[in-house]
């Protein structure tokens, strides 16, 4: 098992963090020096160095001491200290050098490090700047807990009734697929703007739950801003999700009828996925045809992925033809065979607890592997029939399915059952697009184990719960 201590960089993944291990962490301050005052000068006594003594230092916490007899008097800050006072932090110089120094921290991807270092009553003097980055940095990992904590230092700074903050702790939670703390941001916020009413729609439409997304969008016609055109394509998006087919044409007459927005390209390839998610093929094709405008390259790609999802060869082969003779560099690729590309390593985070475990399709698990092969046995029981095409390996059938028992996401659920109390939810971050076999034997394990199984692949959520997923096996 690769357990990671330190935020590390993979070829095929985003960069994994882990804490609270039995091992040594290295500080986010590298450095540390002691000056001792007397009489007579002395040396400064270094504490500890490490090979690259790179100091953060917090301008917060140094106090500079003087004489109360004495007649020196603290230079005055001008007329700018009181515009300061008034303005909140965003443009304090006195909090420049902290800025800049947790910024780099999270440039550098120490997101981590940063937080820790902000915990030591540093919250309420970091600028809006570094909360940003913080919020992006942690909805990119996709680390919940690490988004949390940033979110209760938000809590206690002076920006925390910023709307654009605000709005990123609702995207950060969609991302990180925890619809109910973003709903949670979202009602506490008094002010909202149009986007914290699309970001709220588009986490749920990412998230399996189109349904609950267009529920909210009744509500914004109600109670919300005026919507524009960026409005109805996070409202198609829902729909596609949903599969809501009636509803997503209702609303395309509802754009152009009662709020006279003029349908772009992306509306009309929004309502293509909307048929192409529910299986509607047919009448996707006849929508192109009914186009006012020629179809494009995303036009055909989109139809000829929905084709090649629900098997419809005619489709599929029409579309790559009209594909190839827009854009001849699809079609080459698809002719010419290219030398084969490095492969690349299946990698699964599993967060559980506040520590991350790292799990490669390479490797091998005893106890993991043992714990797959009793589900084993529940799931065949339960109508679960190994797939084997998704193993292009040349090796007979008992090898193919035991090759699929490797699998690693397979792995890390395994090791989130063993290791986890009962019904607690699992969190899978996987860096490759998850096969169909895992696909329904996940939903099997879903519903043997009471437990929802969250997997997020290179393409989106899936929610497996009761042995179904949010996806309605479409991803």
């Amino acid at each position: 098992m690769a357990s990671l201590v330190s935020i590390q960089q993979h070829a095929a993944n985003s960069m994994i963090i882990s804490s609270n291990f039995n091992s040594k962490i290295s500080h986010s301050i590298s450095a540390h020096s002691v000056t001792l005052k007397s009489s007579s000068p002395v040396k400064p006594l270094c504490a500890y160095a490490t090979p690259n003594p790179k100091v953060y230092r917090n301008t917060r916490f140094v106090k500079k001491q003087r004489n109360p007899s004495s007649n020196e008097q603290e230079p005055k800050t001008g007329t700018g200290h009181s515009q300061n006072t008034n303005d909140p932090l965003r443009r304090n110089t006195q909090l420049e050098s902290l800025d800049v120094n947790l910024l780099s921290l999270c440039k550098e991807g120490k997101v981590r490090e940063a937080i820790e270092y902000m915990g030591q009553d540093a919250s309420a003097s970091a600028g809006y700047d570094v909360f940003s980055s913080l919020l992006d940095s942690c909805g990119n990992l996709k680390s919940i807990e690490m988004g949390k904590r940033v979110h209760e230092l938000l809590r206690t700074s002076a920006f925390v009734k910023d709307v654009e903050l605000n709005n990123k702790l609702i995207e950060m939670y969609g991302k990180c697929c925890n619809t109910r703390l973003a709903r949670k941001v979202f009602d506490q916020l008094r002010k909202r703007n149009l986007s914290s009413w699309h970001l709220m729609i588009s986490g749920y439409a990412a998230n399996g739950q189109g349904a609950d997304g267009l529920m909210l969008f009744e509500q914004m016609r109600k109670t919300g801003p005026h919507p524009d055109k960026e409005t109805f394509l996070v409202v198609f998006a829902a729909c596609a999700s949903a599969e809501a087919v009636k509803e997503g044409f209702l609303y395309f007459e509802i754009m152009k009828n009662d709020y006279g927005i003029v349908p772009g390209i992306d509306h009309y390839i929004a309502i293509i996925k909307v048929l192409g998610s529910a299986g509607h093929l047919i009448e996707a094709e006849e929508f192109v045809e009914r186009m006012p405008f020629e179809p494009t390259v995303e036009v055909w790609e989109a139809l000829q992925n929905f084709a090649q999802i629900h098997g419809d060869v005619e489709l599929q082969d029409r579309a790559e033809e009209l594909l190839g003779d827009l854009d001849p560099s699809k079609a080459i690729v698809d002719k010419i065979p290219l030398p084969p590309r490095k492969k690349q390593s299946a990698t699964n985070m599993l967060e559980e607890k506040n520590r991350v475990s790292d799990y490669r399709s390479t490797d091998l698990y005893r106890g993991e592997y043992e714990k797959m092969k009793g589900l084993n046995g529940q799931m065949r029981e339960a109508g679960y029939v190994p797939d084997t095409r998704y193993v292009l390996h040349d090796i007979d059938e008992e090898a193919k399915e035991k090759a699929l028992q490797y699998h690693s996401e397979r792995l890390a659920i395994a090791y989130g059952l063993i290791s986890t109390p009962p019904r607690m939810p699992l969190r899978i971050i996987k860096n490759l697009r998850i096969c169909g076999d895992c696909h329904n034997a996940i939903k099997i394990m879903s519903k043997i184990v009471g437990r929802e199984l969250i997997v997020r692949d290179n393409k989106r959520f899936h929610h497996f719960r009761d042995g179904k997923c949010s996806c309605g096996d479409y991803w």
